[in-house]
């Protein structure tokens, strides 16, 4: 079964109710997988590289949906539609990291993908870049890092990062300039 079909199952058991849906069950079945295909690996990627767990991010990014398809009648216009749910799971991630009070985070460069067979000291080397990155977004604060991934990483601009997080611009401007200062000031103690 694939991901899209596994949450799509997830959502349907659990009874999402949609106000505006279309009357037949398969109908809104496929029009539930559609939706959740085009935005599921981004989402599930925003939300990982927030909280830094996979087990966590799966989690959320199926919390995510079932918010967003819960009032699919908000989602008529695809394109807000798609901000929309990213604005959402932001939200519900840094929401998540809040409440738990962790800081399991991931490098920003990689998520949970099939691994390929890599010469060894490739391997360490990236763990060290990891475990190296991990350390320093540690230092930032949850909004921080989260502008920064969706601006750095996910490369947004600003202005969807503002509504993403539900900010505003200078505020967006604010944290990508204070987490940039906070990793220049780590990379540079950690040269030392």
């Amino acid at each position: 079964m694939t991901a899209v079909a596994a949450a799509s199952s997830l959502l349907w058991e659990r009874g999402v109710e949609i106000d505006k849906a279309p009357s037949s069950p398969d109908v809104l079945r496929d029009a539930e997988q559609e939706f959740i295909a085009a935005h599921l690996r981004r989402v599930f990627l925003v939300i990982y590289r927030v909280v830094g767990n996979v087990a966590d991010a799966q989690d959320l990014a199926q919390e995510a949906f079932l918010k967003a398809l819960s009032r699919r009648d908000q989602l008529k216009d695809s394109q807000k539609a798609a901000q929309w749910l990213g604005r959402i799971a932001v939200n519900t991630a840094i929401d998540f990291v809040r409440q738990r009070k962790r800081a399991n985070l991931c490098d920003l460069d990689e998520a949970p993908e099939p691994q390929y067979t890599e010469h060894p000291e490739r391997l360490v080397l990236r763990a060290e870049k990891q475990a190296y990155l991990a350390d320093g977004l540690r230092l930032l604060t949850e909004r921080e890092r989260a502008a920064l991934i969706l601006r750095d990483v996910e490369g947004l601009p600003a202005a969807e990062v503002a509504r993403e997080i539900g900010c505003s611009m200078a505020t967006v401007r604010s944290h990508i300039a204070n987490a940039r200062a906070k990793f220049r000031k780590y990379i540079k103690g950690r040269k030392a």
